[in-house]
């Protein structure tokens, strides 16, 4: 309280929401520490705080601060050596200084986002002709009638594309997996509490969600990393890259800044280059986002919300047809550039999608094969290639996803999954079975025996492959 009064009701709070953020006056989501047990009155003993203070905007700016805070043991920011004076009188020198440092500071970030990012995309290559030619000699005298193998084949020779590598393993196979809270949940489009994100965020670092069981089961590692969920984590098994507590709520609003899009993106892109692997799979965790990957991939498409949209996690028909017309509402009011995927994604999108669109831009760059699980992760996927073709060849899909979007966005992307087994958890569930499946491809090109090796005389192949060549001449 500040004289008795709550500072969200204070006028000049208002008119900060207002004016400088563009917010709606009962919106109470600016304040970053609204789980905290003291909103909106922050007063514990001799620490006199109020919200504007636990996420003093100048903090975010990098400039026109000076100071520091840390954490109390009652979990308010204590500023140091701030020259803002902690007071109602403190709400008039942001308001002065405010406009002017953030307009200079966006246009930097702006620009300094921009080449990071370019910098980053312009490091994926496309696959090494050469060494998939070489894959396809070594598989046409393995002793097996050509193509027998099917997709096992396919997938050697893509891994030997990858990684310009004839020979490969699958040892280190790494699951990230992105967790974020979504304001839009706030609309009834999710049958799951929002604090459901926080509990299965954590229960993944324990080998107690589904996804987790599997990476464990097949010997695994998982790296579960807190991009935006809605509560202070203090797991340290979580690893910590929270940008906001949850995105706003879309459907007044744009779900995150431009800024804080880029930022997820590279955030992903960064886990991915820092964890060393031979395969990666990108899985998420947050309520609400099969809304946000819906909205996504609508504006991407150009598609009718309609045909992309399904139940999720499961809801009623009452919150499916509210689901619906919440996307529709939200693209509306928005309006996404739909050539601009950063756009796009911080409009209707989520923290988590953004930082899984990262991740598969960052494993490309590592030049290793990098797995799409499900619907939330096919979406996050088409983004990152529409932000840079060349990720399309690093992809291996794994199961199809019972979502409806998720046919139209792997057609989108030209791919075809490796299971039909009905699934639709998320997390990256799929991912670890695939993975089984990529080891095998790198047994088979490894392991068999040749036509030489098994003492077989493979002159009766001739004719067969004679027709696959004729077969594949035609088509071309």
């Amino acid at each position: 309280m500040i004289n008795g009064k709550d500072p969200c009701c204070d006028p000049r709070q208002v008119h900060f929401r207002k004016v400088v953020f563009g917010m709606r006056e009962n919106d109470h989501s600016f304040f970053q520490n609204r789980q905290c047990k003291y909103f909106p009155c922050h007063k514990g003993g001799s620490e006199d705080f109020n919200c504007l203070f636990c996420y003093c905007p100048l903090y975010a700016l990098g400039d026109g601060c000076g100071g520091n805070f840390r954490y109390t043991e009652k979990g308010i920011k204590d500023c140091t050596l701030c020259r803002i004076p902690h007071s109602p009188g403190g709400y008039e020198y942001i308001l002065k200084n405010f406009s002017k440092v953030s307009e200079l500071a966006k246009k930097n970030r702006k620009k300094e986002n921009a080449m990071s990012l370019e910098n980053y995309i312009r490091q994926v290559s496309p696959l090494d002709e050469g060494a998939m030619a070489k894959a396809r000699e070594r598989q046409a005298q393995l002793a097996k009638p050509p193509g027998s193998l099917g997709r096992l084949e396919e997938l050697s020779i893509q891994l030997a594309g990858i990684t310009g590598q004839v020979h490969n393993k699958i040892e280190k196979k790494h699951l990230l997996v992105f967790a974020g809270d979504n304001g839009v949940v706030a609309e009834g489009v999710a049958s799951s509490p929002q604090s459901v994100t926080l509990m299965q965020t954590i229960n993944l670092t324990r080998a107690k969600t589904g996804a987790s069981v599997l990476v464990k089961h097949f010997g695994g590692e998982i790296t579960v990393c807190d991009v935006g969920v809605n509560a202070e984590i203090t797991d340290p098994k979580v690893l910590n890259r929270k940008i906001a507590y949850g995105t706003q709520n879309m459907l007044y609003g744009p779900a995150m800044t431009r800024e804080q899009a880029v930022q997820a993106v590279e955030t992903g892109i960064r886990l991915a280059m820092d964890t060393e692997a031979d395969v990666y799979g990108v899985g998420e965790m947050g309520i609400g986002n099969t809304t946000t990957s819906s909205a996504v991939l609508a504006v991407l498409l150009g598609a009718d919300v309609e045909t992309v949209t399904g139940r999720g996690g499961g809801i009623t028909d009452q919150a499916f047809l509210r689901k619906k017309e919440v996307i529709r509402q939200a693209i509306a009011l928005n309006q996404p550039n739909r050539e601009d995927v950063i756009d796009v994604l911080s409009k209707v999108g989520g923290f988590d999608i953004a930082a899984m669109c990262g991740a598969f831009i960052g494993a490309a760059i590592r030049h290793r094969p990098v797995v799409i699980d499900g619907f939330i992760s096919v979406v996050a996927a088409l983004c990152a290639v529409r932000l840079c073709p060349n990720v399309r060849f690093y992809l291996i899909p794994s199961h199809a996803s019972y979502e409806i979007g998720y046919k139209l966005a792997m057609e989108a992307l030209e791919l075809q999954p490796i299971f039909l087994l009905g699934m639709r958890l998320g997390e990256g569930s799929g991912c670890p079975l695939a993975f089984e499946v990529l080891s095998a491809a790198c047994g088979i090109i490894n392991d068999m025996a040749t036509f030489d090796q098994a003492g077989i005389d493979d002159g009766y192949l001739d004719e067969i492959r004679e027709g696959d060549k004729f077969s594949v001449e035609g088509a071309q």
